[in-house]
């Protein structure tokens, strides 16, 4: 499989008059086209910088960042971005938020038909004249993802995306946020706290070690799709995470079979 995303030995000082806070130290990360990898990590230790550095929100640091072999050097239509707030603007309608990445005020027919597409996918029809407010949460996130997707971008970058909405809201967003992967095949690169989240969702999880932030671990989830949350793989796996965190159970797990 091609490696799409190249980070190499990248480092990110921030600088607040004499203070200085190295955020990333030394980062190296390959994510192969395709796929869907998780990045998780105690609060502070650079998760969310380095997405705004892969998205081309920030620009000023050491070592390497690529897609496709170039140098990332701003935000670019190859990129999709989606956070923890869906960031829908109030006073436009669903449809008009989907295709607000189009600049021209007049859609042509082909956007017309990429933003009902993506409505579609994501389950929204029918509510293209509907506004933010008159959503729920997890109706405006998935709007969001519609907006984020309407430009084909090569990869999806995702900050916390779900942390917002409530647990059975979230679930359910897991499954259709899994499907839109499969659906769509393109890479997504996702931030997030949920170890249960991460599991289910992707192909690796990276973990980053509080700050300075560095790769601690890479671990690849060799699972087959749709995943089941209490089978003794998954739990195996989650606790092996929580390890990581000093948060794992202290007895073990016993099944009747």
């Amino acid at each position: 499989m091609a490696t799409q995303l190249e980070i190499k030995n990248l480092t990110k000082t921030f600088h607040s008059g004499e203070v200085q806070v190295t955020a990333l130290q030394k980062v190296n990360l390959n994510v192969e086209k395709g796929t869907f990898v998780s990045i998780i990590g105690t609060s502070g230790c650079g998760k969310t910088t380095l997405l705004r550095i892969i998205a081309g929100l920030e620009n000023e640091y050491e070592g390497n960042a690529l897609l496709d072999g170039k140098n990332i050097k701003g935000p670019s239509v190859k990129k999709g971005v989606i956070f923890q707030d869906h960031r829908l603007l109030p006073w436009l309608t669903i449809k008009d938020n989907v295709g607000f990445g189009f600049k021209n005020k007049t859609k042509t027919t082909k956007q017309e038909a990429q933003i009902k597409k993506y409505i579609n996918l994501v389950g929204l029809k029918g509510f293209e004249p509907a506004y933010p407010n008159q959503l729920s949460g997890g109706m405006a996130q998935r709007a969001a993802i519609a907006r984020a997707l309407v430009n084909n971008p090569e990869i999806l970058l995702l900050d916390e995306p779900l942390g917002a909405l409530d647990a059975l809201t979230r679930i359910y967003m897991q499954q259709e946020l899994e499907k839109i992967w499969q659906k769509e095949k393109l890479t997504m690169l996702m931030v997030t706290h949920d170890v249960e989240e991460a599991i289910y969702l992707s192909d690796k999880i990276v973990i980053m070690s509080a700050r300075p932030g560095k790769i601690k671990r890479i671990i690849t989830i060799d699972m087959a799709r749709p995943r089941v949350r209490d089978s003794l793989d998954f739990v195996r796996i989650k606790e092996d995470l929580l390890k990581e965190f000093h948060l794992h159970s202290e007895q073990p797990f016993f099944y009747s079979i």
